[in-house]
Parts: C-alpha cells; sequence; structure tokens
C-alpha cells in the first residue's frame, strides 16, 4: 500500500548438513513472517544445508538431501503467496553453484548463481563452487522444473510498479563493482543478498556501512541475511547479522550471535526511490558497452497479498531536524557555516562592508542578526558593521521590543530605532484606510514600511540588506509580496521554521556569551508571531502564527515530503498520522494538510522572484534551482485525491 513493501530477514538456527532439519526451522520462520505480513522474506547462504559443509559439498548424498529439502520446503510454502529468497548448492555441468533460489507459492520463479567466489580467505570457497561466469547456461532443470537460471534475472512484482527484485550473494557486495550496481540501473528497487559473513573485529561496522552506501549509491532498498552462530565454529564464527536498508539509511538492524532462529522485519518504500532515481539524471546516464552489455530476463512475479497493521518503520517527526544530539549539534554547526559562507562571499562580491538587519526579537530576525554577525567574524570585520534596526509598530510587544535592542547592544552591532505607527497612519489616510480595521491592509501597510526603511537605509549606509524569512515562511506564502518578502540576500531561505530555534539554541550554547544566551533563550521561548495585530489586554502577543495557518512542525512534515519525494496527500497524511499518533487527531492532520496544499500552490508567485539565498538542505523552494513552479499552477489533483480520503 502507497508503495510500501513488508521485508523480512530471517536467520534459522540450523545444523551443519541437516538439511530437512534445516528447512523444518526454515518454515517456522517462514510462518512468522508470513503472520507478521512480510511479503519478502531473505534467508542466508546456504542456508539449506548450511555455509560451513566444506568438502561435504562434494558429496552425492548431501547434495540430493539438500534438493530433497528445497522440494519439501516448496511444498509446504504453495499457500503462501510471498516471494521467499534462500541460499542452496545447486549443480548443472559437472560444476556446482552457490545459488540464491527465489520462489514464490511454491515454484521457483529463478535461481541466481554466485558471480564472486572467494579463493584467498580463511574459507576457501573456490575449492568446491565455481563462478557464475563460468556457465551460459540461462534455464537449470532443478527440484523438478526447468527454472530460469543467471545472474540477468531480475524479477518485477505484479501490481507494485515500484517493486523490482534483484538479488546477489555475499561476496558480490564486496568487489569494486557489485553485479547490483548494474541490476539497480536495469530497474532493481529491492536487492537481495543472502550472505555468510563471518564475524571479526571491526567487521560488523564495515558491514553495516557497506550495506547502507550500496543503498545510496543504487538508489534501492537492500535486504541482507548472513549466517549465524550455529554454522560450524571449527575456525570460524558467524553472527547472524542481518541489516535492512533504503536509500542509505539503515530501517532495521538485528542483534548478532543469537543462537535461536531470529526474524527481523520492515517495511520499504519504493515509491520513494522511484522518485529519487526519476529525479536523479546522473543514475541513468550510460554505462560503458562493456558493463550494459548483457540483456536482463525479467521475470514476473505474481501479486503478494497487502501487509496489514502499522508501519513496520520509524517516520521521523521533524524530518529537518536529526533525531541524535551529536548529529543535531553537528548539523547546526554546518548549517551555520553555509550561511555565514554564502553572505561572505556576496558581502565579498559587492564590496560593500556594512549588513542592514531588521531586528524584530523573534526567532527568524535572531538567526539572520547572528549569522550576520557570525560573517563579519569571518571577515575579519567589526561587528558594528551591522546594522541592527528595531521597527516597533502597532502589534509590538514589550517582550520582543526589550530582546531585540538587549540582542544587538549583547552582539555590539550598531542599532537603530524607527517607530513605524506614525508612517502608517499616514499611508492610511493617504490611501483613504480606516486604522481601526484590522485586516490585510493593515498588516501589509506596516510590512512594506518596514522592508522600505531597510531598503532605503542599505542605500544610504552602502549597506547590504539581510533578509530573514524562512523556508516554511516561503512554502505557505506567509510574507507580505514587495515587504518581508523582499531582501538583497536571504540567509534563511533554505532553514526550515522546526530548524530555526535548534540554530539559535546552538549559537546560544557554543558561541554567544553569557549575556546574548540568556537572551537567545528567552527568545526560544517566545511565540512566533509577525506582530502585525494589537497586543492583548495584559500586553501579551495576541496574533500567533500557528494558530493562524497551523503548526510548523506539521508543515514542516508535508512540505518534506511532498517537494522531496514527491508524496501524494494519501501518502503524507498517512505517513503523518504515523509520526504525530496521540499528538494531533486525524481529522486535525487532515484540514491544516488542505491548508498547506492551498496555500503552496496560490503562493508560488511569491517565490518565483525570491531574492538570492544558500541552500542548505536537500529542499529549496528557489526558482532557480530545486523548485520551477508555474505561478498559476492548480491545486485541484491534490485536494481531490484529499477530499476523496
Amino acid at each position: 500500500m502507497l508503495g510500501f513493501i513488508r521485508v523480512a530477514t530471517a536467520s534459522p538456527a540450523m545444523k551443519v548438513a541437516d538439511c530437512r532439519d534445516n528447512v523444518e526451522k526454515m518454515l517456522l520462520l517462514l510462518l512468522q513472517a508470513r503472520e507478521g505480513g512480510a511479503q519478502v522474506l531473505l534467508f542466508p547462504e546456504l542456508c539449506v544445508t548450511g555455509y560451513t559443509c566444506a568438502d561435504l559439498f562434494r558429496q552425492t548424498a548431501l547434495l540430493e538431501a539438500s534438493e530433497k529439502a528445497v522440494t519439501m520446503l516448496l511444498d509446504q510454502s504453495r499457500e503462501w503467496k510471498g516471494i521467499v529468497v534462500f541460499g542452496a548448492p545447486v549443480p548443472a555441468d559437472g560444476r556446482l553453484y552457490n545459488c540464491a533460489v527465489l520462489a514464490q507459492a511454491g515454484r521457483i520463479r529463478g535461481i541466481v548463481p554466485k558471480q564472486h567466489i572467494p579463493g584467498n580467505n580463511e574459507y576457501y570457497e573456490q575449492r568446491w563452487f565455481a563462478s557464475s561466469t563460468e556457465s551460459s547456461r540461462k534455464s537449470i532443470f532443478y527440484a523438478g522444473q526447468e527454472i530460469p537460471f543467471g545472474t540477468d534475472l531480475l524479477f518485477p512484482v505484479h501490481g507494485e510498479p515500484s517493486l523490482t527484485l534483484g538479488a546477489e550473494i555475499c561476496e558480490d557486495l564486496w568487489v569494486p563493482v557489485p553485479p547490483s550496481s548494474l541490476a539497480a540501473r536495469a530497474g532493481a528497487t529491492l536487492i537481495l543478498n543472502p550472505s555468510a559473513s563471518n564475524e571479526l573485529i571491526g567487521k560488523a561496522d564495515y558491514r553495516r556501512s557497506l550495506v547502507s552506501t550500496h543503498s545510496a549509491r543504487c538508489l534501492c532498498a537492500y535486504a541482507y541475511a548472513s549466517a549465524n552462530p550455529c554454522e560450524s565454529t571449527t575456525d570460524l564464527v558467524f553472527g547472524g547479522h542481518m541489516l535492512v536498508a533504503e536509500g542509505g539509511r539503515v530501517l532495521a538492524e538485528s542483534a548478532r550471535f543469537e543462537t535461536t532462529g531470529s526474524l527481523l522485519m520492515t517495511d520499504i518504500d519504493t515509491e520513494r526511490l522511484v522518485h529519487d532515481r526519476e529525479n536523479a539524471g546522473s543514475f541513468h546516464q550510460r554505462l560503458p558497452m562493456d558493463a550494459e552489455a548483457a540483456g536482463w530476463r525479467r521475470i514476473l512475479l505474481d501479486a503478494v497479498e497487502e501487509a496489514k497493521g502499522d508501519l513496520l518503520r520509524s517516520v521521523e517527526r521533524h524530518p529537518f531536524v536529526p533525531e541524535n544530539p551529536a548529529v543535531r549539534e553537528e548539523r547546526c554547526q554546518e548549517i551555520m557555516s553555509i550561511q555565514t559562507a554564502g553572505l561572505a562571499k556576496r558581502l565579498s562580491h559587492t564590496g560593500l562592508k556594512r549588513l542592514i538587519v531588521g531586528v524584530s526579537g523573534g526567532l527568524d530576525s535572531t538567526l539572520a542578526l547572528l549569522v550576520a554577525a557570525r560573517t563579519l567574524d569571518r571577515l575579519g570585520l567589526s561587528r558594528d558593521q551591522v546594522l541592527g534596526i528595531t521597527m516597533p509598530g502597532f502589534g509590538t510587544t514589550d517582550r520582543t521590543y526589550s530582546n531585540a535592542l538587549a540582542l544587538m547592544r549583547s552582539l555590539g552591532t550598531e542599532i537603530r530605532e524607527i517607530p513605524i505607527s506614525e508612517a502608517s497612519l499616514l499611508h492610511f489616510r493617504d490611501i483613504g484606510h480606516d486604522k481601526d480595521i484590522h485586516d490585510v491592509t493593515y498588516e501589509n501597510v506596516q510590512a512594506r514600511e518596514r522592508t522600505q526603511i531597510l531598503m532605503d537605509l542599505a542605500n544610504k549606509t552602502g549597506g547590504l540588506l539581510v533578509g530573514t524569512g524562512d523556508l516554511s515562511e516561503l512554502a505557505l506564502g506567509w510574507c507580505t509580496y514587495n515587504g518581508d518578502h523582499m531582501s538583497m540576500y536571504g540567509v534563511n531561505a533554505g532553514v526550515p521554521k522546526t530548524l530555526v530555534k535548534y540554530l539559535v539554541g546552538w549559537y546560544a550554547d557554543h558561541e554567544a556569551g553569557a549575556d546574548s544566551a540568556g537572551i537567545l533563550r528567552d527568545i526560544l521561548d517566545t511565540p512566533i508571531s509577525p506582530e502585525l495585530l494589537p497586543p492583548d489586554p495584559s500586553g501579551r502577543i495576541a496574533q500567533k502564527t500557528e494558530e493562524v495557518v497551523g503548526p510548523y512542525e506539521l508543515h514542516d512534515f508535508f512540505l518534506y515530503h511532498m517537494v522531496r519525494y514527491g508524496a501524494k496527500p494519501s501518502k503524507i497524511l498517512a505517513l503523518a498520522g504515523h509520526a504525530f499518533a496521540g499528538i494531533y487527531s486525524p481529522e486535525i492532520v487532515k484540514s491544516w494538510l488542505r491548508m498547506f496544499l492551498k496555500r503552496f500552490f496560490a503562493q508560488q508567485f511569491k517565490r518565483s522572484c525570491l531574492p538570492d539565498g544558500p541552500k542548505v538542505g536537500t529542499i529549496s523552494l528557489s526558482p532557480r534551482g530545486d523548485w520551477r513552479m508555474p505561478s498559476d499552477a492548480s491545486a485541484s489533483v491534490w485536494l481531490e485525491e484529499l477530499d476523496s480520503l
């Protein structure tokens, strides 16, 4: 459903050379996987016989027992529509091949032999097995049927347009050009690797990195299942390491050294992978002829049953904000460095020496001011070359006004205060607007008055006006056209609202002096507001942005999944329901998603003429870069789908 496929990996507590017992244990794990809604199940390399049979692989009795056990597994799994992949030795033409066998509903649909056979490590596999390169066969008779055979097999699944399976075996992943690289280029979105990788100090970390990095490079999901400690321990120990990664992210990982059979399940998002491939031009560029010479045979698999129950993967509530505190701190430092470098380049290119920042006492202008101060530090200029301007108006509260002045003072910038109330009242009279009508005109007059002051002072002082608007506001169009919408360089244009507070908090913790840190923490606790409407009777902020347009954590979630992965409303709603369960009701999430879609489409004209600003993450709404959308595009397709749910 919605492009999610439930993948299970299993590592049975096998007995070396006891094929019947091994298959019986595989069937128990298969039953568990089936009950858990798995649609694809992967077992380890040579799990029917055991990987460590050594010279027993030369015994006819073992090979016959293996084939008989495979037949038993097929017979007893006929009722399951899921796809099972397992390792078995397969003889052909006087050679023995180490194979991944793919079966469905009691029938083998294809056999993929191992291509790269280790020959100089602890376990001399070339002693028993031939490489796939030594066979020109396209099919093989095995377990009572003629079966497609080769490394050129792909397995699309009926009814799942974004799911195509490919397989490689253990060592195939560790070589410079894994076979799965070409399989992914040919359309495989899920690579299955039955493996038997022994444990050494540090090897698990390398294996994890290898799987996750390869899934990122190939824009695929990668399932890896290794033999467990029940293999022979004559010279080696196997850990039963199992991993499922998707696009560079490890979704699920097993514990190692479990001596009982273990099962790992997670849901992969194949739609997301296809979207990334469609938008990565380099992924489809042609390879040299020798790498693409082989054609691919596609074996269409039957439809699999839809997975039931809750989604078996974590969905980050705040996708722009790393959950790990250490990673988050590192990310904040990097983002501020990108912002600083971008502004420094623009300042040096223009030959200007001053920066102009409108400072309201809110989060966005605070971040812009901090970036401006860091930029002058980087360029070796005095911070008093930052001209901070506070422009109190009808909605300015004592708290934000005091914080704006105190912050500028603590940072050592030049401070100027220019109230806008009189100028706004004069403009109301000029255009015939009643000052007691607090509508969009009332608000936007103030925003444009402030921008006029900032632009004119930039001209007067030979400075560069630094924009304060963030990515979330750009997505919603929550800015006044040719008001706070405009600047000479928008340092926050790539930073979503949910990340702004962490950046300000990081600066308070790591770079601010004691005075600045206290002020910054109070700003962090201040409600988000444009302060364009008068305060309440107690002098507190009355106009709270999130009460008008909705929670920014929801809008940032919607923005991320729609723009980054092209997710349609039904998928966004399902993911949000999973991420925000117990926080917002499905009805509330749906209502704010409707608001997001309407505003996102209606406000594109503001994004079509954005000032320059640095991209800091995977999402940018710059019309010159990542997001090019007609200003008059209709949202009807998206809204109709949302309303149908």
